[in-house]
This record gives structure tokens, sequence and C-alpha cells, in this order.
């Protein structure tokens, strides 16, 4: 998986539609997630697509698996999963994931209906990190 860097580096050179087509590819770069990890323990509410998140790994490097029905925005679940991927579950819990999303500025890139599940991607992000962190 690329670092968020070199995606928002690209990101920035590109304009409308070919932002979609990054996302799109982010999306289907990601791991595969196996199906019985699709369950309602790793589905993000709130999203107008289905999206899961799924923790692996443990507390010293914690690793996601993330899968969505959507091409779109399965490429936004990439970029949450491209801030926190690999890190300790502790940094992970506590990191301001959106703050590292702000130059992307998803929210005037893309209509509300993809943004909505963004604060909900990010919290399910972090509650998995903390309750690893806490063992």
């Amino acid at each position: 998986m690329r670092t968020l860097d070199d995606i928002l580096e690209e990101y920035e050179f590109l304009e409308g539609d070919e932002r979609y087509r990054l996302l799109i590819e982010l999306g289907r770069d990601l791991e595969d997630m196996a199906q019985p990890l699709k369950t309602d323990a790793t589905l993000v509410r709130g999203c107008s697509a289905q999206v899961w998140v799924y923790p692996t790994g443990d507390a010293g490097n914690l690793h996601f698996l993330a899968d969505s029905n959507a091409a779109i925005t399965k490429g936004i679940v990439a970029l949450v999963i491209a801030v926190v991927q690999d890190r300790a579950a502790g940094e992970v819990a506590a990191m301001d994931v959106a703050e590292a999303l702000a130059p992307f500025d998803l929210k005037s890139q893309l209509s509300s209906n993809r943004t909505q599940g963004v604060p909900n991607m990010i919290a399910l992000v972090q509650a998995h990190a903390a309750r690893i962190a806490a063992g």
C-alpha cells in the first residue's frame, strides 16, 4: 500500500474525475478481505455503502483489512487505512485521523453521501485500535 504522502502528492496533481479514478484505484489496491470477516462487528455504521474494517496484527503493529461494495467508498476507506496502517495500536487510537485526511478536502471533492461515513470509518478503526492496545 502506498503512503499517505505519496497518495496526496498524486491527488493534488489531479482534478475532478481523475481524483475519482485515483480513489477507485486505491480501493482496488486494498488487500482482499475474506467474506467471513464481513460481519456486524466489522461493519461501519452510517455509510451510504457497506464498508467493513477488520484489524489484524497485534498492539505493536496493527494492520487493517477493509472492503466496500462501492468503488469510490472503497477508495475512501483505503485513504483512512493508509493513515493508520502498520502502526502501534496505541498510536492509532490517539491519532487525529481526520486531520491527516484534511489535505484531501473530501467534503468539497465528493458528495455528502460519499463522505458522511468517513467519521464512522475513523471511529471504528480507532475503537478497534483502543481495544487491542488495552489488551
